[in-house]
């Protein structure tokens, strides 16, 4: 199951012992696989700003999963070929993201903790608007290639009726610069061949005889050319629907027929060449988005736990992995377990007099201890 739930509960002697039970009563029962989440020393600040900072951190967390989504589909719409394949490509610092997420260790390099819990929000928040421009740019530059050659390709497919002709007809098929002739492309369905061998040549006057010949052919019909005089073309045209023939709307043009082809072949060689640069970067910056994502997590159970539990910081955070079919079970051997801070909480609201985010003015549910979830099936492509 790749559904996670990052909680947390109070350092003390009381509540780690708690943790201990929740770890023997989860792994005897396999309710869920348990992991320390470890959330450096970061700096706390006031109050009023962790306050504040608990709304724009659920902001921020609802927009990261957002582009997280977002790259990984169009990595599933870029490998359209080996959908079988997008799930391996989708990894956070070079491991799977379960991986990840069970050894998480915070990155020091890119979010140093010396700063305030604002500036490490703010770096976060301007990191994943970055990857989402980058990913609209790059996506609209792709998706207009792919677009303009897929309308291309949609154009050789269907019957003779309604298909492109560029790749099917020959300069050699057609009697070209004249005056007074034209060639006609006409199709036929397959049980009129023999009519129109008949009959083509009678279906008005000045029909050049033996002119007819079948250059194509499909499940439905064939497609064959006739010569005829330009000043006898619309009767013949009508004559030939009476008959069922339908005649193409069709005249040679030697190079608008190139510059078509060569149009296909440019659009198919740019799709080619961009496509692996693309992937590099939409790999790259799913793994920099997903790392971020987690980082915005582990922000919120610190914030969440220092509004929750006060000061000093002391709290301990756990991932937990529910086993399928046993999350309502679960749920309940955490409660239970964790009964008791539900009073040190509610007591703690009526003290300060304010809302704490995450509790009444969260839209998830209340429990006893801080909770968060993690849900990975959005990125499930197996």
């Amino acid at each position: 199951m790749s559904e996670f739930w990052l909680i947390s509960a109070p350092g003390d002697k009381v509540n780690l012992q708690a943790l201990e039970r929740m770890n023997t009563v989860t792994s005897k029962a396999n309710l869920s696989s348990n992991n320390k989440f470890l959330i450096p020393d970061l700096k706390v600040g006031t109050l009023d700003a962790l306050v504040g900072l608990s709304d724009e951190l659920g902001k921020l967390d609802s927009s990261a999963e957002s582009v997280i989504k977002k790259v990984a589909q169009y990595i599933g719409e870029v490998m359209e070929d080996s959908k079988d394949k997008v799930q391996e490509n989708l990894l956070a610092n070079g491991v799977d993201l379960i991986s990840y997420l069970t050894r998480f260790e915070w990155d020091m390099a890119k979010y140093p903790i010396k700063q305030p819990l604002k500036n490490i929000s703010e770096a976060l928040a301007k990191q994943i608007t970055q990857i989402e421009t980058d990913l609209k740019s790059r996506t609209a530059a792709y998706n207009n290639i792919k677009g303009n050659l897929q309308s291309l390709e949609r154009k050789t497919v269907g019957n003779l009726l309604t298909r492109t002709l560029a790749d099917i007809v020959n300069k050699e098929d057609f009697v070209l610069n004249s005056e007074y002739l034209i060639t006609l492309l006409v199709v036929v369905p397959k049980s009129n061949y023999a009519q129109w061998q008949k009959t083509y040549e009678s279906l008005s006057d000045m029909v050049v005889p033996r002119s007819t010949k079948m250059i194509a052919e499909d499940a439905e019909g064939g497609l064959f050319t006739v010569t005829l005089f330009r000043k006898v073309m619309d009767d013949f045209k009508a004559k030939a629907r009476e008959n069922r023939f339908m005649v193409r709307e069709f005249y040679f043009d030697e190079k608008e027929l190139k510059c078509e082809k060569e149009e296909m072949i440019k659009l198919a060689s740019d799709k080619k060449q961009q496509y692996g640069p693309l992937l590099r970067w939409l790999k790259v910056n799913f793994s920099e988005a997903f790392v971020a994502w987690i980082h915005v997590k582990a922000l919120r159970v610190f914030v969440e736990s220092v509004l929750r539990y006060g000061l000093p910081v002391n709290f301990q955070a756990m991932l937990l992995q529910p086993s399928k079919k046993s999350v309502k079970r679960l749920r309940d051997v955490l409660n239970a377990v964790f009964k008791h801070l539900d009073e040190v909480a509610a007591a703690s609201i009526l003290d300060m007099s304010m809302d704490i985010p995450g509790l009444q003015l969260s839209n998830q549910e209340y429990y006893p201890y801080v909770y968060f979830k993690i849900d990975l099936s959005l990125l499930d492509y197996s």
